[in-house]
């Protein structure tokens, strides 16, 4: 029961149309990083590598979870386009990311605040589902699913 306390959010997989929703609405293409935050089972690293030509890059911090991905990767053979990076997201660089996704919980995109501030570069696209930035304009809202797009 503590481990979501400990990582900042409780695995919760999105349905593929909200991941979906979520990459197009960052306009996803083959020149992006796609990072996503708490990557779970890795399907929305997998989808933007699979329909968007995008690399992927999931950080996530359950052993099992990463596993997971990392076969799921290797069955799609996506070996050279998506990693999974077993980890603390508060411990990993974010510079090479062109977009950021994440589902995690309120106080913890808080926290990310800054780190996002200091390491992304301007124009990168952060897609929030559920929860909003405190003090961040979004540029683009989904209200029936939830989904934030900023702009850094």
């Amino acid at each position: 029961m503590l481990w979501p306390l400990a990582i900042g959010a409780a695995y919760s997989p999105s349905s593929r149309e909200v991941v979906q929703k979520m990459l197009n609405m960052a306009e996803v293409n083959a020149d992006d990083v796609v990072y996503d935050l708490g990557s779970g089972d890795g399907r929305i690293v997998i989808e933007a590598a699979q329909k968007y030509h995008a690399l992927g890059v999931g950080v996530e911090a359950d052993p099992l979870r990463v596993i997971l991905s990392r076969l799921k990767i290797i069955r799609w053979g996506l070996q050279h386009q998506v990693k999974i990076i077993w980890g603390n997201l508060f411990h990993q660089n974010l510079s090479p990311a062109t977009v950021v996704v994440l589902f995690l919980w309120g106080r913890t995109n808080e926290k990310l605040k800054d780190k996002l501030q200091e390491e992304l570069k301007p124009g990168t696209r952060v897609v929030s589902y559920v929860w909003k930035f405190k003090g961040w304009n979004p540029v683009k809202v989904d209200k029936k699913e939830e989904i934030y797009l900023y702009i850094i």
